[in-house]
């Protein structure tokens, strides 16, 4: 099978205390022959039997690991890895996700719509249990994900056009958004980010078909963001309680894009 070379591509993998399920995803990018210009790997200050593992995997597959003494957050951790980022183009990836035989062919379309149009963000995968809620068919099998900032719309995922999901980015990224902030858990920063791409007119498409990704696939490692059990509870009390709660969040986020947008 031929090689897919993507020359103006970095793919940017973020690393933290999961050495086996980054190995696995470096496989199944040799199994799909996916060539990238480089691979960086950004680790946020793994214990020393994950980063001694990820060391000795440079011997097997070709990368550039990027480390910190201490762990630091998500924030610092794609802040330091993006920019060690030369080329045009950033595959951004979290070390839990595995690309699917489809990926490679729509990719490449990916590519050609970052070149020829303005898109700032190109999106592989969403969760089934949560899908972006307003979409608009567009090109080559990938949708507008479009945001509506009145109070009608009442899904709160409407903001997420921003993901930390796989995406396709310029490399130019902060330039326009600004950097990731710090300091702070994994979920509040990537929601920081979503208001920024929303508030700097940000514009996003979403792959429409099935995932390009596969999210911890077959559980090869403990996921190293615990969420609270409530949230994940099926008790009906509870969806109920959570139904409130996401449309109380829904009113707070649409105050806070109306003052940031002044």
């Amino acid at each position: 099978m031929a090689a897919h070379k993507f020359n103006r591509v970095t793919l940017l993998i973020t690393h933290y205390n999961r050495s086996k399920s980054l190995e696995h995803l470096l496989k199944r990018c040799v199994e799909e022959n996916l060539e990238f210009d480089e691979v960086i790997i950004s680790d946020d200050g793994s214990r020393p039997e994950h980063l001694e593992y990820v060391n000795k995997l440079q011997s097997d597959y070709n990368f550039r690991l990027i480390t910190t003494p201490v762990n630091k957050g998500l924030g610092n951790n794609i802040n330091k890895g993006q920019d060690a980022v030369k080329t045009q183009y950033t595959l951004y990836v979290q070390e839990d996700f595995e690309p699917t035989p489809d990926f490679a062919p729509n990719f490449k379309n990916a590519i050609k719509l970052m070149d020829e149009e303005e898109w700032d963000l190109i999106r592989f995968y969403t969760f089934p249990w949560a899908p972006f809620p307003y979409l608009k068919d567009y090109k080559f099998g990938y949708a507008k994900m479009l945001f509506k900032p009145g109070l009608w719309h009442l899904n709160h995922l409407k903001f997420r056009l921003y993901s930390d999901h796989p995406h396709l980015r310029r490399s130019n990224f902060f330039e326009k958004f600004g950097r990731y902030v710090e300091g702070q858990r994994g979920d509040p920063t990537e929601y920081t980010m979503c208001m920024n791409f929303l508030i700097k007119g940000g514009k996003a498409l979403l792959f429409n078909g099935p995932d390009l990704f596969l999210h911890e696939h077959g559980a090869i490692e403990p996921n190293t963001m615990v969420r609270s059990k409530w949230k994940l509870s099926n008790s009906l009390i509870i969806k109920m309680a959570r139904s409130l709660y996401l449309k109380g969040k829904v009113i707070n986020s649409t105050i806070k894009y109306n003052k940031l947008k002044q």
